[in-house]
C-alpha cells in the first residue's frame, strides 16, 4: 500500500488528502486557523505560524484516523500554500512576527517605489512580472516589515515565503542557508530568475532602500522546482501528525499553481482558481512577457514548462462581502440565480473591491457598481459581480492570448465552481469557451500528485495527472447569453481601463448607463 499526503494551507484553513495509487483519495480533513485583520485598517492581515502548523497536527491526525491509514503506509508529504504570503525569521529560523499574508496590502507604497526604481534602472526583471511590481508580493512586504518593525531588524536573518517556512519546520532546518527556496514562490513574487543569475542585483535592492543592505545574501538558499526534494520530515514533526519520520517532502509551491495540476492542467490550458480570490495559472514551453500579470517564470508550475500567473485580487471575498452587507449568507442568497438571464440586472460591477492583481496591478481601486435603480436588491448585484468577476478574467485571458500564450480549454477549479453552477454557466458564456469543472474537489490533488512523484510511485506528474485527476463537468457557452455579453464585455473593457489608471486617457462615459439600461430592457422583452 503506497499512500502520500497532500497538504493544502488556504487562507482560512489547511486541508490535508490521504492518495493511494490504486484506489486515488482515501479521505480529507481540515482544519481551520484565525486571519487577523484590523476595522481600523482594512489592508492590515497576518496569521501565526503556530497556529498553522497546529493545525496541520490536527488535520493530518484526523484523516489518518478517519481512514484507517497507519503511520508506516505513508510514504511521502507535499505541501503548498498561500503567497506572497512572508515571514520574518531569526537566525534560528524563529519567527520575527506573524506571516504578511498574501491579502495583506499594507505594501503598496513599497511595491510602487520597487517599479518605478526599476522602470528608472532599466531593471529586466520588472518586465518579467508584467511591468508593475505587486503590493501583495515579497520585496514590497518585507521592505515595508524592515520599516515599521526598527526594534527587530537587530534579530532579523532573512525572510521565508509561507511554503518555504513550513516546509523547513517539517524537515527541522535550523540554518537559513540550508532552506529550500521555491521558484514557484520566489520567481512569481521576488524576481527570481535563472537569467540573471537568481535575484535582481544588490545595488539595485541597496538604492531602493538601505535597509536592504545585504539582503540578497540572506535571501541565499536552495532554489529549486518542486521535482527535488526539500528533505525528509524530522522525528519531532513526524510524532506531531503520526506519521513515520524520514519521509520525502518536495520542494513546495503556491497553493493555485500545484490545484491547477491538481485540476489537469495541461499546455493549452488556462485554469481559474476560483476562491476567495482569483488565480488564474497556465503553462507552456515558449513564453514571451506578458505586460500586467503576475510573473512568467520557467518551471513554476510544472518543472519542464514556463508558468505564467494571473488573477483577480477577490472573488469570493466579494460575494460574501455582498452576502454580509444583506445579514445573509452567500448560499442564501444564491437561491434562484439560476432563473437570471444575462445582462438583466442592469448593473455592471467592477471586480475592484481589494484592488486590482491583473493586469492594471493598482491596490488603489475599489468596487464600482453602476446602473442602480430604487428597486435593484442584494441578489441582483451579486449576479452582477459574477458577471463582472467573468468579465474580468476575460480581460485577463485576452491579454495572456495577446502575447502569445495558448489558451484553448478554460479549466474552473478551487472550492467555488464545485459549488455554483450558475457562476461556471456565466463564465462559458462570458468567455465564449466551454468550461471545465473537476468532477469533485481538485484542491490538495496537486500536491498529492508532486508527494506521489517524489516517493517514486509515478515516474512523471503526467502519469500521476492520468491517474489521480478527477473527471470534468462541461459547461457550453449559450450563443444567445453569448450575444448580450458581448455588449456589456465592450463597456466592461472601457470602464475597467477608463477608471482604473491615473494615466488613462479621458473616455466618453456617457453611453455607459443609457446602454446597460437598453441591454436590460432588451433582455427583458425577449
Amino acid at each position: 500500500m503506497a499512500v502520500v499526503a497532500g497538504v493544502d494551507f488556504g487562507t482560512l484553513s489547511v486541508r490535508v488528502t490521504l492518495l493511494d495509487r490504486e484506489k486515488g483519495r482515501l479521505g480529507t480533513a481540515t482544519a481551520a486557523y484565525p486571519l487577523h485583520r484590523k476595522r481600523e485598517d482594512p489592508d492590515f492581515a497576518t496569521q501565526s505560524h503556530m497556529d498553522q502548523m497546529n493545525a496541520l497536527a490536527a488535520a493530518t491526525r484526523q484523516v489518518m484516523a478517519e481512514t484507517g491509514t497507519s503511520a508506516g503506509d505513508v510514504v511521502a508529504m507535499a505541501l503548498d500554500t498561500t503567497g506572497s504570503s512572508v515571514i520574518p525569521v531569526d537566525s534560528s529560523l524563529q519567527p520575527l512576527d506573524d506571516y504578511m499574508l498574501w491579502c495583506d496590502h499594507r505594501a503598496h507604497r513599497e511595491a510602487r517605489e520597487i517599479t518605478e526604481l526599476a522602470h528608472a534602472e532599466k531593471l529586466e526583471a520588472i518586465e518579467w512580472c508584467g511591468g508593475v511590481y505587486s503590493h501583495e508580493w515579497g520585496f514590497a512586504k518585507l521592505l515595508y516589515w524592515l520599516r515599521h518593525n526598527p526594534e527587530k531588524r537587530a534579530r532579523f536573518a532573512t525572510a521565508l515565503e509561507h511554503c518555504d517556512m513550513v516546509a523547513a519546520t517539517l524537515i527541522g532546518i535550523t540554518n537559513p542557508a540550508d532552506v529550500p527556496r521555491s521558484i514557484c514562490a520566489m520567481g512569481h513574487k521576488w524576481m527570481w530568475n535563472p537569467k540573471w543569475d537568481g535575484l535582481p542585483p544588490q545595488s539595485f535592492l541597496s538604492k531602493l532602500d538601505p535597509l536592504l543592505d545585504g539582503i540578497r545574501e540572506k535571501l541565499n538558499g536552495r532554489y529549486q522546482a518542486s521535482d527535488a526534494i526539500a528533505g525528509t520530515l524530522s522525528a519531532a514533526w513526524a510524532e506531531k501528525l503520526g506519521l513515520q519520520a524520514g519521509i520525502p517532502i518536495p520542494v513546495g509551491a503556491f497553493d493555485a499553481h500545484w490545484d491547477a495540476i491538481g485540476a489537469g492542467c495541461r499546455e493549452g490550458d488556462v485554469v481559474n482558481v476560483v476562491g476567495t480570490s482569483t488565480c488564474i495559472i497556465a503553462m507552456a514551453r515558449q513564453a514571451s512577457l506578458v505586460p500586467g500579470v503576475c510573473g512568467v517564470v520557467p518551471g513554476s508550475v510544472h518543472p519542464a514548462y514556463t508558468g505564467i500567473e494571473a488573477g483577480l485580487s477577490a472573488t469570493g471575498d466579494i460575494f460574501d462581502a455582498i452576502a454580509r452587507r444583506a445579514n445573509t449568507t452567500v448560499k442564501d442568497l444564491a437561491q434562484g440565480l439560476e432563473a437570471y438571464r444575462a445582462g438583466q440586472t442592469g448593473l455592471l460591477r467592477l471586480s475592484w473591491d481589494n484592488g486590482d492583481r491583473t493586469v492594471l496591478v493598482n491596490p488603489e481601486l475599489g468596487g464600482v457598481t453602476l446602473g442602480w435603480n430604487l428597486i435593484h436588491t442584494a441578489q441582483d448585484e451579486l449576479f452582477a459581480a459574477i458577471e463582472g468577476t467573468a468579465m474580468h478574467t476575460r480581460i485577463i485571458l485576452e491579454r495572456m492570448a495577446e502575447h502569445g500564450v495558448p489558451v484553448e480549454r478554460v479549466i474552473n477549479g478551487g472550492g467555488i465552481p464545485q459549488q455554483n453552477a450558475v457562476l461556471n454557466q456565466v463564465y462559458a458564456n462570458v468567455l465564449g469557451k466551454p468550461v471545465l469543472v473537476p468532477d469533485g474537489v481538485p484542491t490538495s490533488l496537486g500536491s498529492g500528485i508532486f508527494a506521489l512523484v517524489a516517493a517514486g510511485v509515478f515516474a512523471s506528474i503526467e502519469e500521476a495527472q492520468q491517474a489521480m485527476c478527477l473527471g470534468y463537468r462541461t459547461y457550453q457557452p449559450e450563443p444567445a447569453a453569448g450575444a448580450v455579453y458581448d455588449q456589456l464585455f465592450a463597456l466592461y473593457r472601457k470602464l475597467y481601463f477608463s477608471l482604473g489608471a491615473r494615466s488613462s486617457e479621458p473616455a466618453r462615459l456617457g453611453d455607459v448607463l443609457p446602454e446597460l439600461r437598453r441591454i436590460a430592457a432588451a433582455v427583458h422583452r425577449a
